[in-house]
C-alpha cells in the first residue's frame, strides 16, 4: 500500500478513525467518478478493493463520521432558492421551536449558534415561493419573527475538512461560472433529485442501482449527472462529513458590514482565503443585523477560527467596519435539499 509519507506524520487521529479511514474520508469529499464503478476507482488510487471501500463507507456513514454520500444539489442553477434565515428563541422554547422548524422538508441545515440569533437554518425549495412560504410557515407556527437572509452573491463554495496533510494541501475547486446559463430541469432531472437526495447506494454499481429506481440504464443516469454537474446544478457527488467527529470542533459563520460598494471585490477576496468554506453577500436588516458579508470557517479550535478571522480582518483593513463570529454549538438538522413538489 503507498501511503504519502506526510500522512504517516499526521496528528493523531479521531477515536474510530484509522489512517485508511481518513485517506478514503479525504478522497470521498472531492467527487465521485461517474464510472459504472465508482467505488472500486476510488479504492484502487488508495490501493484498497473494493469490498473495503464498501466496509469502510457503509460503517462511516452508519456511525455518522459522515452525514451523506452523494449529489449536492445547488438548486439555484434550476430556478429554486436557499435562503439562510434565524431566530431569537427564548431558552425554555428552543428544544419545542427546534422541532416546528426542523419538520419542515425544506429545512436543510439547522444549527445553533452563539449569539442573540440563536438559532440559524436554510430553507432550500424548487421554487423561491416554496421557500418562502415556508419561511412564512415557521413564523405562524412559532409566532417569532423570521429574520431572512437570501443568498445575493455567491462568492465561494467548497467545504473541505482534510484529515491528513496531503489532503490538506490539495488545490482548491474552482468556483462556479456565473455567467453559466440556468439549467431547466426535465422530468428525468426530478426523478434523479428524488432518487439520490437522500444519498446514493454504498454498492459496487450505484449509478445502476439508481437507474432501477428511475427506470433508466446506469450510462443514463452517469451521463446526465454529469450535465448537471457540468452546469452546476450538481456541485459534485462526495461525501459529506460530521466536522465534529472528525475533530472539527468550532465552526464559526464569520459576518463582516463592509461599504456596500466594495462588497463584491471584498467578497472575492474573502473568498479565495484557504480557511473559507463559504462566501456569499446577503441582505442587512436595519435594527437587527448590520452585516453584509458572510464567510464560514472550520478549525479544531476555537483560536484557530479567531486567527483566521483576524486574518482576514487585517486583509480588509479599513475597508471592515465591523465584524463579529457566530459559533455553533450543535447541529440541529442536517439533511440537504429534499424535494416537495410531486415529481
Amino acid at each position: 500500500m503507498v501511503i504519502d509519507p506526510a500522512d504517516r506524520m499526521a496528528p493523531r487521529l479521531p477515536a474510530g478513525i484509522d489512517l485508511d479511514d481518513a485517506r478514503l474520508i479525504d478522497r470521498l469529499q472531492r467527487d465521485l467518478p461517474l464510472t459504472e464503478r465508482p467505488l472500486a476507482d476510488v479504492g484502487a488510487e488508495l490501493r484498497l478493493g473494493e469490498p473495503e471501500v464498501i466496509e469502510r463507507l457503509t460503517r462511516l456513514l452508519r456511525t455518522g463520521v459522515l452525514t451523506r454520500f452523494g449529489p449536492l444539489f445547488q438548486i439555484e442553477r434550476a430556478g429554486g432558492q436557499f435562503i439562510l434565515a434565524a431566530l431569537q428563541v427564548p431558552e425554555p422554547r428552543y428544544a419545542e421551536v427546534t422541532a416546528q422548524v426542523n419538520a419542515l422538508a425544506e429545512v436543510a441545515h439547522n444549527y445553533r449558534r452563539e449569539h442573540a440569533l440563536n438559532m440559524w437554518f436554510v430553507l432550500a425549495a424548487e421554487t423561491p415561493e416554496t421557500a418562502w412560504a415556508a419561511r412564512d410557515q415557521i413564523e405562524a407556527a412559532t409566532g417569532l419573527p423570521v429574520h431572512a437572509f437570501p443568498k445575493e452573491r455567491e462568492y465561494f463554495v467548497g467545504l473541505h475538512l482534510p484529515l491528513l496533510p496531503s489532503a490538506a494541501s490539495s488545490p482548491r475547486a474552482p468556483a462556479l461560472r456565473r455567467d453559466a446559463p440556468a439549467q431547466r430541469l426535465m422530468p428525468f432531472d426530478r426523478q434523479l433529485m428524488a432518487a439520490t437526495q437522500a444519498g446514493m447506494p454504498v454498492v459496487s454499481r450505484p449509478y445502476d442501482t439508481v437507474a432501477t429506481v428511475v427506470g433508466s440504464t446506469g450510462l443514463a443516469v452517469r451521463a446526465r449527472l454529469g450535465e448537471l454537474r457540468e452546469s452546476g446544478v450538481v456541485r459534485r457527488i462526495a461525501a459529506v462529513p460530521n466536522h465534529y467527529r472528525l475533530g472539527y470542533t468550532a465552526n464559526g459563520m464569520s459576518v463582516w458590514d463592509v461599504d456596500d460598494a466594495e462588497v463584491d471585490r471584498l467578497g472575492e477576496l474573502i473568498g479565495n482565503q484557504p480557511g473559507v468554506s463559504h462566501c456569499y453577500r446577503r441582505p442587512r436588516k436595519p435594527g437587527v443585523w448590520r452585516y453584509n458579508l458572510f464567510a464560514m470557517f472550520h478549525g479544531h479550535t476555537r483560536e484557530e477560527v479567531l486567527a483566521q478571522t483576524e486574518s482576514v480582518a487585517a486583509l480588509l483593513g479599513p475597508a471592515c467596519r465591523a465584524h463579529d463570529v457566530l459559533f455553533s454549538s450543535a447541529i440541529l438538522k442536517k439533511t440537504g435539499l429534499r424535494l416537495r413538489q410531486r415529481i
